[in-house]
């Protein structure tokens, strides 16, 4: 076979995951075998491929990769997610190009928008995944829209109904003015903005008093239904009972009392806007008042704005700052620091608005997912320091408002029959929806045409957080095959971001539809950072192209440079200066393949010193294999990689290779290269999972193999008993080589020439390794001795003396006049430490550590002196 003398990874990256998916590696289906599932955290269907993707798609791959390797049934589910906010987005924004309006569209026209879209841009994401290496069962690909995917989510909701545990409220909620829906706390961001603070004047009905009160939004004066004052605040305890008026719309509002107001905070008076504040709208219901709602769904003014109506809040509050000013009801304006709520998705600011929604009782449902990760175990998160994010937010829990004012997305199946609130049904079809109407109103002449449904469709987590049981239809058909081989899933890799969004939420659906954990283990990985330690954005410019990195520094490259720098939980200084140690890492890998490539094979005897270099390997194998499988037992990747990266770079091509390297232009016995290749492929093994791409190619040219012989499904290597004697021995005699080495290149001596060498063992070392170093130090003789050797140079490996005789080593003469050299300059240097050290000011004077460092290079210089006095000795 003939093999490349370069390595062409664009053409062997694309020729390998070919050959992978049309012999269906990838594909799994249930058997005698230990299952080992993973599903994917489905990325967003208006996704691309950027660094955070990279980096947990690559773990789970490699982890999928050593799952097939130890035998086990592989399957990694893949799928996206729909998306609601970002998808709907996208879709308004390409009818806005054409020229349409999405609210003059009915809701299947708007829909079919939304698939056109979907099917020509959706799944971008997974096409890239692919040139990464990953071995997704792509026959599973899943879509959280699917028909079958949202039969599952309906049926949840028509149960949790008629469980009592959902229900419809008038509640305040967070509301994105630009996606016009509703989000749920965990989607709101809360940034820290400048802003000002404005005290404004209310004067007090039928008197010249007026009261000051501070607010960050003035624009909301026109909600303000009350002002509200401590009832021990004696500054006002004469304003019990009277009327303030709002400026500019006139309102006349009630002065209430509650020890909700903090007498030491701002003016120790507060103004009451129900429709636009959580706080208020407590203190409204408390004391029954008025709700006057000023906004529009797009945050812009109604009528209750007066002259502004129409005008966007932001605009308002500029215009309106100058009004009050010209009214002279604007006292003063202060900068102010406040952490302002905005939507994760749009950027836009969060409104508090009030409206009917669904909700889901939370706190019943919690139980069992809390015990699950804080009590019995059951679910592991890696690393362990999330589980108390875990318990703040699952002990903190509040209902879950799962309804958003989208299109895109599946619709409630709750059907009105009338214009009440509680005029309605749920029910999974309207076939249905149209039995139960009839039931509850005993009105049977009710028909389908009667009924109108939920315009609301449901929050994109409630699809998600059945994933680990709807991609194996576990909730239409909870006792199918693949659902109970499948189920529970192994390893969830997922962000510390969606914790609660979506790792709880899973656990927690697991436990209501399985009465089980939906995985075993969560590794939560870091965010991709940049050098600077800023996360990468779009915004800032500093995100790579995943695919270019892909391209200049190979698949493998990048996914070592990525999990070289990312342990779990931490998050990642990417360098793209990783990828080209991962890419260089690939490229030593074969040429230490081509190296042995080039070798003759003969029948000839082994040597010895090939037979303990092998000995060795297979005993430091064995114990970084060890090694290895402890770091993946705890999730430890970056560590796992790190063992292989030092093992294959450090002692095979450093080491290994070079002892059972034959001589120039002469022949390798063929003991001695079988055992070689046997070891080689054993490396491939555990690298693969890492380097998938580069593992199979080498695999396949090492010898002719069928499909039923690809390293994707090879055998992950066997344990054995290691020779710890063997390694300690060979750390041992690593050193005396490296001694050997050092003196060559100090004295120029070639490698070419032989040389003697004798050691005092006063270590009592084995001569196990003897041959070995003769072999690498090129000695043409090797003695031990009883006390030192005249006339020699030296070194010491602990208290063992080695020396290698002058003569015929070194060029005597030329020696000489270098140490001479180095005796005067060291001699010069210690006379100026010296008189430093003489003069009594600066000892007096100078710092502690300064005069301490000054000693030091003096008491350095006298050593260096002796030792060059020493060796011109021994040469004269």
């Amino acid at each position: 076979m003939q093999i490349p003398s370069k390595y062409n990874p664009s053409t062997v990256e694309n020729k390998w995951y070919d050959y992978w998916m049309k012999h269906n590696y990838f594909h799994s289906k249930p058997d005698e075998r230990e299952p080992y599932t993973i599903v994917i955290p489905p990325p967003n269907v208006t996704g691309i491929l950027h660094m955070g993707h990279m980096l947990n798609n690559t773990i789970q791959d490699v982890l999928i990769r050593r799952a097939r390797l130890l035998g086990k049934n592989a399957c990694w589910v893949p799928g996206t997610d729909h998306a609601s906010i970002a998808t709907e987005a996208k879709v308004v924004a390409k009818l806005k190009e054409q020229g349409i309006d999405k609210n003059d569209l009915s809701r299947d026209e708007f829909l079919a928008h939304a698939w056109e879209w979907t099917e020509e841009y959706g799944g971008v994401i997974l096409e890239q995944l692919k040139k990464l290496g990953c071995s997704c069962d792509w026959d599973r690909t899943k879509f959280t829209m699917d028909d079958d995917m949202s039969e599952a989510v309906i049926k949840v909701f028509v149960d949790l109904y008629n469980k009592g545990l959902i229900y419809r409220g008038y509640r305040m909620v967070n509301w994105d003015p630009e996606a016009q829906t509703t989000l749920s706390d965990e989607e709101v961001i809360h940034v820290e903005k400048q802003g000002a603070l404005y005290y404004l004047e209310y004067k007090v009905e039928g008197s010249d008093e007026k009261l000051t009160i501070a607010t960050t939004r003035p624009e909301t004066i026109f909600g303000d239904t009350a002002i509200c004052i401590n009832p021990k605040d004696e500054r006002f305890l004469h304003l019990k009972g009277k009327k303030a008026i709002v400026p500019i719309c006139g309102r006349v509002i009630p002065i209430i009392e509650d020890e909700y107001v903090d007498v030491e905070f701002g003016t120790g008076c507060l103004k009451v806007t129900p429709a636009h504040d959580e706080n208020d709208k407590i203190l409204g219901d408390k004391h029954q008042l008025e709700v006057v709602d000023i906004f529009n769904a797009d945050a812009s003014l109604n009528s209750f704005g007066m002259h502004y109506e129409g005008q966007d809040r932001f605009v308002v509050r500029k215009a309106i700052t100058k009004e009050l000013e010209e009214l002279g009801v604007l006292v003063k304006t202060e900068t102010h620091i406040n952490k302002v709520g905005t939507s994760e998705r749009t950027k836009a600011v969060i409104e508090p608005r009030l409206s009917d929604q669904w909700f889901l009782k939370m706190e019943e449902l919690a139980q069992p997912a809390i015990d699950a990760v804080l009590k019995t175990g059951d679910v592991k998160l890696f690393p362990k320091k999330f589980e108390n994010t875990y318990r703040h937010w699952m002990e903190n829990i509040r209902d879950w408002n799962i309804s958003r004012q989208l299109l895109w997305g599946q619709q409630i199946p709750a059907f009105y029959y009338g214009d009440g609130k509680e005029d309605f049904v749920v029910a999974e079809t309207r076939e249905v929806a149209v039995k139960l109407a009839q039931e509850k109103t005993n009105n049977f002449a009710l028909s389908a045409e009667d009924l109108r449904q939920e315009t609301d469709a449901l929050d994109t987590w409630f699809s998600s957080w059945l994933w680990p049981m709807s991609v194996f239809d576990g909730i239409r058909n909870p006792e199918n095959e693949e659902i109970k081989y499948y189920y529970p899933t192994n390893d969830l890799v997922t962000g510390p971001d969606i914790l609660f969004f979506w790792v709880a939420r899973m656990i927690i659906a697991g436990y209501e539809y399985k009465d089980e954990k939906p995985f075993e283990n969560v590794y939560l990985t870091g965010l991709v950072r940049d050098k600077q330690r800023r996360k990468m954005s779009k915004s800032l410019g500093n995100s790579p192209d995943a695919l270019k990195l892909i391209e200049e520094y190979t698949a493998d490259g990048v996914r070592v440079g990525l999990l070289l720098s990312s342990a779990a939980g931490n998050d990642l200084m990417f360098d793209e200066a990783l990828c080209q140690q991962g890419k260089g890492f690939g490229n030593k890998i074969w040429n230490a393949f081509q190296l042995t490539n080039l070798w003759e094979v003969a029948d000839i005897e082994q040597p010895n010193s090939s037979k303990i270099a092998l000995e060795w390997y297979e005993a430091k194998f064995q114990s970084v294999l060890v090694e290895i499988e402890d770091h993946f037992s705890k999730y430890r990747l970056s560590d796992a990689l790190m063992a292989i990266y030092k093992l294959i770079y450090d002692d095979f091509c450093g080491w290994m290779l070079e002892m059972v390297k034959p001589a120039y232009q002469q022949p390798i016995d063929k003991t001695t290269y079988e055992k070689v290749m046997s070891i080689f492929e054993d490396n491939l093994k555990i690298v693969h999972p890492f380097m998938p791409f580069l593992t199979e190619d080498i695999w396949h040219y090492i010898k002719e193999r069928s499909p039923e012989e690809a390293l994707i499904i090879a055998k992950w290597p066997e344990s054995k008993p290691i020779n710890q004697d063997l390694i300690s021995e060979f750390e041992f005699a690593s050193e005396v080589i490296s001694g050997i080495r050092n003196i060559r290149k100090q004295k120029n001596i070639a490698f070419k020439d032989a040389i003697g060498f004798s050691v005092v063992n006063n270590e009592n070392v084995n001569s196990t390794f003897d041959e070995v170093i003769s072999k690498l130090g090129n000695l043409e003789s090797f003695e031990y001795v009883t006390e030192a050797v005249e006339g020699a140079l030296t070194y010491r490996v602990k208290s063992n003396e080695y020396f290698i005789p002058m003569e015929g080593s070194i060029d005597v003469e030329a020696e000489i006049k270098k140490l001479t050299e180095e005796l005067n300059y060291t001699e010069g240097f210690l006379k100026s430490v010296q008189k430093k050290l003489s003069n009594e000011r600066f000892v007096a004077g100078a710092p502690e550590q300064v005069v301490a460092a000054e000693k030091k290079k003096e008491a350095d210089a006298l050593a260096k002196i002796e030792t060059i006095n020493a060796s011109l000795a021994s040469l004269k």
